[in-house]
């Protein structure tokens, strides 16, 4: 199973469209992890059209937060529709076991031990002043952990959260994360 691990980063806020609305915004820089090539890349906008082969081909899309924001988001560049791929949006699990939702620093640090290099609002302003690495770096962190999260989850059926200095386990059924769904995408790019 092809397994892509995402995360995006935008140039703007909710602030700045007016509405609460993901495809409002625009993508600064996408990170993913690929389990074909186990390897980790970064797109910027114009580069867009090297990501959309390797999401056409993959098995399943993971992500935290994902399906509320960045697959809407990412579906607003995308001539077809990426929803059609199988997703895992580890935020919708959590809330699903335990009701509420959670930072991903928190599980980082409750889970792995880690903290984040820094958080969006800062990957924002390092777009804007034109430090793209910096950029690149953070988001790129943010899909290894997001993994790691996804391979604790599925070898130990939980994760770990820190809030106020005590650890909460929430216990997660992961047995159908993997099951194959029928409706894969098959190349919907015009042509």
């Amino acid at each position: 199973m092809r397994k892509i691990v995402f995360d995006i980063e935008t140039k703007n806020v909710f602030a700045d469209v007016g509405k609460h609305d993901p495809s409002l915004l625009d993508i600064s820089l996408i990170a993913i992890h690929d389990s074909e090539t186990d390897s980790y890349s970064s797109y910027v906008e114009d580069e867009l059209g090297k990501l959309w082969p390797i999401l056409e081909r993959a098995d399943m899309l993971i992500g935290f937060n994902s399906d509320h924001f960045d697959i809407p988001l990412l579906n607003k560049y995308y001539h077809g529709d990426l929803t059609k791929l199988k997703s895992l949006d580890i935020l919708k699990e959590i809330y699903k076991s335990y009701g509420r939702r959670m930072k991903l620093d928190q599980l980082a640090e409750g889970t792995l031990g880690k903290k984040k290099i820094g958080h969006g609002l800062e990957a924002i302003q390092w777009w804007k002043n034109g430090e793209v690495d910096k950029v690149r770096d953070y988001c790129i962190d943010d899909v290894r952990i997001t993994k790691a999260l996804y391979d604790h989850a599925r070898e130990h059926g939980k994760l770990v959260f820190k809030e106020g200095g005590k650890l909460n386990e929430i216990k997660l059924d992961t047995k159908d994360w993997e099951k194959p769904i029928e409706n894969k995408l098959t190349f919907t790019l015009p042509f």
